[in-house]
């Protein structure tokens, strides 16, 4: 016995980048969300614990469902059911704000992830097709507070923010953005006026600016070294899907 739960270890911890810890608390949420459906009708070959690793490892190396079934011992239509059904549910915890979230400093940012479904990505600045997914990120604990639903690659992130409804989170919270957030409500960096330099003090404004701001850009590389986000062949939802489900782990981590 104990040398099957070292093997399970192993597995868990190379291929989902995740320790036990955070892994048994991803398996509890997606049991609390109802993971194991009614239990009636035609039980899966996979207990839930194998079915939320083939879903982890799906996001976090990208391998095609061909290749994870032999995996797993089942079949590819198989794999493609388990993603589908418990891929939602591995969702970032909604967050509610405490007493002190006037005293919380957030940080904004859009990243670009290569997308195959032409109804959800377009043609971008990366050369690729592309979505844009806009995530804040709190300052002191790099957790996810929320990730917005992929809009196109060519969408500005201002444009993306404002439609993406992420602001209701921010009530009464300090949210820092770079220059393309303009006219968002955040704290952005002073801008040059033709043909005068910044102020010292707007220098010295923007250099403490970059540094806090860099965090938000440290946590969204950590959560593409989930392969999917490098090149999701997922349509419709698939993308969104996943995108909470990275943060959701990424949180998990962080939090162990």
């Amino acid at each position: 016995m104990a040398g099957v739960l070292r093997a399970e270890r192993v597995w868990v911890e190379t291929f989902t980048g995740l320790r036990m810890t955070p892994f048994l608390g991803l398996l509890k949420v997606v049991r609390e969300r109802g993971g194991n459906g009614t239990l009636r009708g035609r039980p899966w070959s996979l207990p839930l614990a194998e079915r939320v690793l083939i879903v982890a490892v799906y996001y976090r190396t990208n391998l095609t469902m061909r290749q994870l079934g032999p995996l797993f011992g089942v079949s590819s239509s198989t794999v493609c059911r388990v993603i589908q059904r418990l891929g939602p549910l591995l969702a970032v915890e909604p967050f509610s704000r405490t007493g002190d979230a006037a005293d919380r400093l957030w940080i904004v940012d859009g990243t670009l992830v290569p997308v195959r479904d032409r109804n959800v990505g377009s043609s971008s600045r990366n050369y690729r097709f592309s979505a844009n997914v806009q995530v804040i990120v709190d300052a002191d604990t790099r957790l996810v507070i929320a990730a917005a639903r992929p809009v196109p690659g060519t969408t500005a992130d201002a444009h993306a923010w404002r439609s993406s409804g992420l602001a209701a989170h921010c009530q009464g919270v300090t949210v820092l953005g770079d220059g393309a957030y303009l006219n968002c409500g955040m704290v952005v960096p002073h801008r040059k006026r033709p043909h005068r330099p910044l102020l010292p003090g707007e220098e010295d404004d923007n250099a403490a600016h970059r540094t806090v701001r860099a965090r938000v850009e440290h946590v969204i590389g950590r959560m593409k070294n989930y392969k999917i986000l490098r090149d999701c062949r997922q349509h419709g939802d698939g993308l969104h899907h996943a995108v909470q489900a990275i943060a959701h782990m990424h949180n998990l981590a962080l939090a162990s």
